[in-house]
């Protein structure tokens, strides 16, 4: 009896936990929403969500005002929040993702925007100012109370100038200085780094290697790249193209890269090339299909996976031998 109580209790207590997750990841998502609205998103009962919201409310996690929707009464339901809001945008090929964190590195607030194939730099840059304005007002705050805005792209960046330095990566947005248009509108700082780069300087400072002032950090997804990190500073290099691995060259008589040369690991591990080596088996699919029939052992999907894995670690196993560092942090973008 004892036994079968504790087994109840404990399934209860990880429902109401995961109802509890369910809710805080809804509002960061949409926003300030009712308790109804949360109730029709989330297909909790208003009970639930009454009762749950009022714990959070009292743990601190949210905060509750009355308001009026369609002409009726409601209690609308938001995150606490510390003052002050950076806003991280991150572009890549295929889409833009917009996290907003408050004083505390909170998330208080995440979206993710598809993105049309060879998506022009204005356009994308309108579309994420307009994303920000959207979700700081859905969140209930001010454009003034933003403090600085960092922008990852995924291209070699040349921090001197804000631009894309390498051409053919994301067609059309070499050359433009891609800082300015988010500074004049919400007349903050507005940092420009290449997605592996800024994913170094979060691993830097909250992330597994904090304390530990050399190492390196490898996203592999779409492209390949790496953030070198040294004596606790970014290695940028001249023009931005320091860690670049995707454009090491390992096949002297493979295809041609987006960057113009021939046999870069790009060719090799990239995207477009991973998905075409299983499109006679498995027929259309993207880099998130493979990952997750990988995950689910497709043996496939895992050979595929497994083959780039040795050809990125050959790469890796180069870039450790030039500058020695003490870790290496592995991140995978899935689109």
């Amino acid at each position: 009896m004892l036994e079968h109580m504790a087994r109840l209790f404990g399934s209860q207590t990880s429902l109401r936990k995961a109802n509890r997750e369910t809710i805080l990841e809804h509002i960061q998502h949409f926003g300030a929403m009712t308790q109804i609205e949360l109730a029709e998103s989330t297909g909790l009962s208003t009970a639930t969500i009454s009762t749950l919201v009022r714990q959070l409310v009292e743990e601190n996690k949210l905060t509750t005002q009355n308001t009026v929707r369609n002409g009726r009464r409601a209690v609308l339901v938001t995150l606490v929040r510390q003052h002050g809001l950076s806003i991280g945008i991150h572009i890549s090929r295929h889409d833009l993702l917009l996290t907003i964190i408050d004083a505390s590195k909170e998330v208080v607030a995440e979206h993710n925007l598809p993105l049309a194939k060879n998506h022009k730099a204005d356009t994308t840059i309108e579309r994420a100012i307009v994303l920000v304005n959207e979700t700081i007002n859905n969140i209930g705050a001010e454009p003034s109370e933003i403090l600085s805005i960092g922008l990852a792209v995924s291209a070699p960046v040349n921090n001197r100038t804000h631009t894309v330095s390498l051409p053919g990566v994301l067609p059309g947005w070499e050359g433009l200085d891609i800082a300015s248009p988010l500074s004049n509108t919400f007349h903050v700082p507005v940092i420009v780094e290449n997605d592996a780069n800024a994913a170094a300087a979060c691993e830097n400072s909250i992330g597994a290697v904090q304390g530990k002032p050399d190492f390196v950090c490898v996203e592999a997804g779409e492209g390949t790249g790496a953030g070198i990190v040294i004596n606790d500073a970014l290695w940028h290099g001249v023009t931005g193209m320091a860690g670049e691995i995707g454009h090491i060259q390992v096949d002297p008589l493979g295809s041609i890269c987006t960057c113009g040369n021939r046999g870069c690991l790009d060719t090799v591990v990239g995207e477009d090339r991973l998905i075409s080596l299983l499109s006679v088996t498995h027929g259309n699919m993207t880099l998130t299909d493979l990952v997750s029939l990988a995950n689910q052992g497709d043996p496939g999907c895992r050979k595929v996976i497994s083959d780039a894995a040795v050809r990125i670690g050959n790469v890796c196993a180069d870039l450790c031998i030039s500058v020695d560092p003490e870790v290496i942090v592995l991140g995978v973008n899935s689109p």
